[in-house]
């Protein structure tokens, strides 16, 4: 079985975030179960356009703006080889594999319907041009199998005409890295919000729920962890919400490595999730299973990966709620022992080696 990943990043991509790592952990299960694996990405700075990645054939070629175009165009000359299945993954674009590929079957691969993270994402007027006609790319996909993460993106495809059977929801796994048996929580309550960077992923939110949960808790303290989109970006949030005066008690730690992170949501009392819309949300299972809960947005995706007043607490999507729930959380001790204690038991029934598992039953039997 030759299997083609279209995707518009790739693991090593500096932008590479929670699907990335879903589909890398999926593609290394293929391949061991016998099948050749190539992914086609878009390229970034010093990124070899050809490399071998623990079994996966990597070709990097564009950027996030022609790897659509390049992809198609590099599967009509050949250079991709005579694949069986592709895997054609969603990421505000598909890539319209069904228009031009006949012979190999198609599995179309989305974490989330975008919506309104058009406007997050990408300049006005190509956000509202995106936003209005997206529901017309599912038109070009009503014979294809799909595998999503979440029931909410499962709820959105058949809105917008796949039909139910089609659709087989494989949620994400978790790697849980081994840390210090006595790292503890921090003294002072500690929240953490771990992501990207960016307006989509609900920052500056975080940042005023921060500064509304100071006038509450004056001894509370928010770590960051994610990669800036843009160099400059958070300091800029921070001046612009007004918080240099707490400045001092938020701490960035920019990208940081697998245990490092572990590490981090092990001491952390509470991890804050103010995301527009995600397809699931894998940092909240990575939280749980260090018995830490999530305060997060009654959205997409985190409605699926939070149980409400189980495994974390579910707020409006506003700052003053998404501080109200955290509030409620940290200063009322039978709450947080309960949710601390099923987040931790949410957390163990997400493996990869079963969500593999049945990532590879839809791939081998379409």
């Amino acid at each position: 079985m030759n299997i083609l990943i279209f995707n518009w990043r790739d693991i090593k991509h500096p932008l590479a975030g929670g699907a990335e790592i879903s589909l890398f952990e999926h593609a290394k299960y293929w391949e061991k179960k016998g099948a050749s694996v190539t992914w086609f990405a878009s390229s970034f700075p010093k990124g070899k356009e050809r490399e071998d990645v623990e079994g996966i054939k990597i070709i990097r070629k564009g950027s996030h703006y022609s790897v659509h175009f390049l992809a198609f165009l590099n599967y009509l000359q050949g250079r991709l080889g005579n694949p069986s299945i592709v895997i054609d993954s969603f990421h505000f674009l598909p890539f319209f594999t069904p228009l031009y590929i006949k012979k190999a079957k198609i599995v179309g691969l989305i974490n989330e319907v975008a919506g309104r993270v058009w406007f997050s994402n990408i300049i006005f007027p190509l956000s509202l041009i995106g936003y209005l006609i997206e529901s017309l790319f599912f038109a070009f996909y009503k014979n294809t199998k799909f595998i999503t993460s979440s029931d909410s993106t499962r709820d959105e495809l058949i809105k917008f005409g796949i039909l139910k059977e089609f659709v087989n929801i494989v949620h994400h796994g978790v790697t849980v890295k081994k840390i210090k048996k006595d790292i503890v929580k921090e003294k002072n309550p500690t929240i953490i919000f771990l992501g990207r960077i960016s307006e989509d992923k609900g920052i500056k939110d975080a940042l005023m729920a921060f500064s509304e949960l100071k006038g509450k808790i004056k001894n509370c303290k928010l770590w960051i962890a994610g990669r800036e989109e843009n160099e400059g970006y958070l300091e800029g949030l921070i001046k612009g919400v007004g918080l240099n005066k707490f400045r001092s008690e938020i701490i960035y730690f920019d990208y940081v490595s697998e245990e490092k992170k572990f590490e981090l949501l092990k001491k952390a009392w509470v991890l804050i999730h103010p995301s527009r819309k995600e397809g699931w949300g894998l940092n909240v299972i990575e939280a749980a299973s260090q018995g830490t809960p999530t305060v997060g947005y009654n959205t997409e995706g985190l409605r699926d990966s939070i149980v409400d007043d189980k495994t974390g607490l579910l707020s409006d999507p506003n700052p003053k709620s998404l501080a109200d729930k955290a509030f409620k959380l940290i200063s009322d001790k039978r709450l947080y022992y309960k949710l601390e204690l099923g987040a931790e038991e949410w957390a163990n029934k997400f493996n990869w080696e079963e969500s593999n598992r049945q990532s590879w039953e839809v791939i081998k039997n379409i």
